[in-house]
């Protein structure tokens, strides 16, 4: 199921695309943009073949059975009943954090994020002229922490007005405990910081961390805050699908909804809503296996570094995305990336896009067939031999 190579190149892929491993990229192992390269369960292939078949594309409603196709997910995977008043539709994850951004806060304000980060939080920050606050995330002994005091030290300033937290945690593969994120939800209750989850890779964890939802704090914490899901990652079907804000405080789920409004983003998709579905209702035993290839992979890598004594890896909770840490190279983030590039012939993310606290690192995607990791895995062993010598 996961071993099986597809040419992405046929689409527009952006993982393969020009513009992201650049003109002369096509021999180049592509493992940045953070999907897989894999097809969907095959009840989500069907449901989109079925509703291709009925040929009529008009306008739609939600489907009667999207929402508690939702529900019954997160309650039998993670324990977590969601209402169905709670849900509010949106196209994704990012544009839920703009909406977000524009109700609640101003101009000129601040939002708290836990650089190394998602680098789309710096860019939907600055394009809504928000300002970027970092509570920085501390390496200990091979694993990523949160600075709690300095975090409560941001939130006190009173011009500090949002959170934008990742649980599971891009690019650093941390999936916060349940005691870590209660003292984030009380540090911001405390001082009227609204905290935004982006938790769209909450399905993707691994042995001894599961994930906690947010909401799941109690409801003082829940309804200080607006929960960002979607299938994207879990099922890889990011360019077919949508995503959905679970929002408990009325008062905060009116504003959203009323942004939402605004700027007309609450249409249908016939095709997401059908996708989404079959996901959720389907699509479990097929997650189950590709967890499974993660892990797999994630060995692979393991045994592979035990030979390249100059890279090295964050062990990761959660996601199919790996954070190396190369700094034992002692190169310029400049030229870890020119010598990853042009030596080793990858393509995966510049540890730099996620803020100067990822300089020294790169984010790895190993949603891919074990054979195309190991084959990449060759040509930066190669590469690391020829530099050494």
């Amino acid at each position: 199921m996961f071993d099986v190579d597809i040419d992405r190149t046929v689409v527009p892929a952006l993982k393969v695309h020009p513009m992201v491993v650049g003109t002369d990229g096509a021999d180049r192992f592509a493992a940045g943009v953070a999907d897989m390269d894999f097809k969907p369960p095959q009840a989500v292939l069907d449901a989109m073949a079925q509703r291709l078949a009925h040929g009529v594309f008009g306008y739609e409603a939600v489907p009667a059975d999207l929402f508690p196709s939702l529900i019954d997910w997160f309650n039998d995977r993670h324990n977590w009943k969601i209402s169905d008043e709670h849900i509010v539709r949106s196209p994704n994850v990012l544009n839920t954090l703009s909406m977000a951004l524009n109700a609640f806060t101003k101009k000129g304000e601040g939002v708290i994020v836990q650089p190394p980060v998602f680098f789309d939080f710096y860019d939907t920050l600055n394009e809504n002229d928000r300002r970027v606050v970092k509570n920085n995330l501390k390496l200990i002994n091979g694993r990523y922490e949160i600075d709690f005091d300095d975090l409560a030290a941001r939130a006190a300033d009173p011009k500090t007005t949002m959170m934008f937290l990742c649980n599971p945690h891009n690019p650093i593969g941390r999936v916060w405990s349940a005691d870590d994120l209660r003292r984030i939800g009380e540090i911001c209750l405390a001082h009227n910081v609204l905290v935004v989850s982006d938790e769209i890779h909450c399905d993707i964890t691994y042995a001894n961390a599961p994930y906690t939802p947010f909401a799941l704090l109690g409801n003082e914490l829940a309804d200080n805050a607006i929960i960002c899901l979607s299938p994207a990652k879990s099922f890889n079907i990011a360019s077919c699908c949508s995503a959905f804000a679970i929002v408990s405080n009325e008062g905060i789920r009116k504003r959203l909804q009323a942004e939402n409004s605004r700027l007309t983003v609450n249409k249908n998709n016939a095709f997401a809503s059908v996708a989404m579905n079959a996901a959720f209702r389907s699509g479990g035993p097929w997650l189950d296996s590709l967890l499974v290839h993660f892990q797999e992979n994630i060995e692979l890598v393991r045994a592979r570094f035990e030979t390249m004594k100059a890279v090295s890896f964050i062990e990761p909770e959660g996601t199919f995305l790996l954070w190396l840490d190369f700094r034992k190279l002692k190169l310029k983030q400049t030229d870890l990336v020119k010598f990853l590039r042009e030596d080793a012939r990858w393509a995966i993310t510049n540890g730099g896009s996620f803020g100067p606290e990822g300089e020294g690192f790169m984010r790895l995607n190993i949603a891919c067939t074990r054979s195309k990791l190991n084959a990449g895995l060759d040509k930066l062993e190669q590469a690391l031999e020829k530099r050494s010598n």
